[in-house]
């Protein structure tokens, strides 16, 4: 027998067997619901009155069969709270949550996320009330695909003026997350007829290669030095096939280099003379510590570039919200791969950013975190004694202008980026190594570890510093 009931607001569902007798059976279907995990501690239980009648069951029935599972531990009896699921010593292992669970650090300076503490919950709860409030009906509904309106016209006006960002709100798309925003453009540069899209090497997490190579793209690795990606490869064609090019121009990432001046107008000329197309990765554009943040690329060719931009940095990665700024020839066919992804990007959280884009808060909070994190910056400098070291004496900081990491480069002489890994690791200090963002060519190539200085709250970062010196030290030591 099979049956739905609802009292109090309880909905459960149990299986009685019939077979095995009216009482017994409903034990037996109640023990194996708590023994499965189907019924969790707390859990609330309908009355013996509501049971019985949605049952067709005696009261008397239904009682002795709770006062059963009370007497066994698996049900708790409370006067007047009613009956609730025993929170039992002994549960079996939960297999999934250990499949995923990862060892917390003691000292995290792993890069790509800032420190989310900082995360302006007072101001983002007033920005939920009032686009709430003041929120249509159709907000409940799907809506457009692109994204909610009010939040496309806020960043329309926001990246203009703080990024020089040339955008209609019929131009930008809202996804989820940056890695929905590439996946969905490598699908669209793969049905276009793209073979190939060359990516800096070394670049983003390898995550990203794999994203690009499951839409049916080669990737080409594009070399990077001091001076940003070498995109003179393009227009001299020493990269075959390339069709499309991602980089990360205001903020190299992990090398940390601004794309030179020269450079960037040899990537626009590549584009406009072959028709190819342009992602701009701007992870990190607003934090610039030394003087103004440099401007975003689209703005000097909004033809030819595509724009991606994300909240993951400045305020949280949970909020999961990025935007694609595209040509208008691409939006059709974005939105189309956005809809066959998954509708659309949920719209609630869409209009709390636009509240808190269009009331200021957000550049507030950029500003007030910007401070915070070139503080920090500057300790990671001090801390470690930084000065232009040949890498064959001693480690060299880089890329420590913008952004919200450092790259370590190591010495020659000293000990490997494996072995500072493991150190790093038995010392519960976690960081990054450049040494996976590799993936072009056999040549030599540079070891260094990627240090996050935005990860750690403000409390723990002053010992995580000290923790990365006395690792450091060790090394410099080793390395005369």
């Amino acid at each position: 027998m099979s049956d739905f009931w609802s009292t109090f607001g309880v909905d459960l569902h149990v299986d009685v067997d019939p077979a095995s007798g009216r009482r017994s059976g409903l034990e037996h279907a109640l023990r194996d619901a708590v023994r499965s995990g189907r019924l969790s501690p707390g859990a609330r239980l309908p009355s013996t009155r509501a049971l019985a009648a949605e049952l067709g069951l005696a009261r008397g029935t239904v009682s002795a069969a709770y006062d059963q599972l009370v007497a066994e531990g698996y049900f708790v009896a409370r006067q007047g709270s009613g009956t609730e699921v025993a929170d039992l010593a002994q549960r079996p292992p939960e297999v999934a949550d250990a499949a995923v669970t990862r060892p917390i650090p003691l000292h995290d300076l792993r890069p790509g996320s800032p420190d989310v503490s900082t995360f302006p919950t007072t101001a983002w709860l007033r920005s939920v009330r009032r686009a709430l409030n003041a929120a249509p009906a159709d907000v409940y509904g799907y809506g457009d695909t692109r994204g909610r309106i009010e939040l496309r016209t806020a960043l329309a006006e926001y990246l203009g003026r703080a990024r020089g960002v040339l955008a209609d709100p019929a131009q930008i798309v809202i996804t989820s997350g940056y890695v929905q925003a590439l996946s969905l453009f490598a699908g669209v540069l793969h049905r276009s007829g793209v073979a190939t899209v060359a990516m800096e090497d070394p670049g983003g997490p390898p995550m990203y290669r794999e994203v690009v190579r499951r839409s049916g793209l080669n990737i080409a690795a594009l070399p990077v030095d001091e001076r940003g990606a070498r995109t003179e490869l393009l227009v001299q064609r020493a990269l075959p096939d390339v069709g499309a090019v991602i980089v990360t121009p205001a903020h190299q990432y992990p090398v940390g280099a601004t794309l030179h001046p020269a450079r960037r107008r040899t990537l626009i000329e590549w584009a406009r003379a072959g028709g190819g197309l342009i992602i701009e990765d701007d992870y990190d554009g607003e934090f610039r510590y030394d003087r103004q943040p440099v401007g975003a690329l689209q703005g000097t060719a909004p033809d030819h570039v595509v724009y991606v931009g994300t909240a993951s940095k400045t305020l949280a990665p949970g909020l999961r919200l990025s935007w694609v700024v595209l040509p208008r020839r691409l939006v059709e066919p974005f939105a189309d791969a956005k809809v066959h992804a998954d509708h659309g990007t949920e719209a609630l959280g869409q209009l709390a950013l636009a509240d808190l884009i269009t009331g200021h808060a957000y550049d507030r909070h950029v500003r007030g975190v910007r401070l915070r994190y070139r503080h920090r910056r500057d300790l990671l400098v001090q801390r470690l004694d930084s000065r232009p070291a040949n890498p064959a004496h001693g480690f060299a900081l880089h890329g420590i202008a913008a952004g919200l990491h450092a790259l370590i480069s190591l010495p020659g002489s000293g000990p490997d980026e494996a072995e500072l890994l493991a150190r790093a690791a038995s010392r519960g200090i976690a960081v990054g190594s450049l040494g996976e963002h590799w993936h072009g060519g056999d040549g030599p190539r540079m070891q260094g570890l990627i240090v996050g200085y935005g990860t750690p709250t403000e409390r723990a970062y002053p010992a995580a510093l000290d923790a990365l010196a006395h690792l450091l030290g060790i090394a410099s030591r080793r390395a005369h």
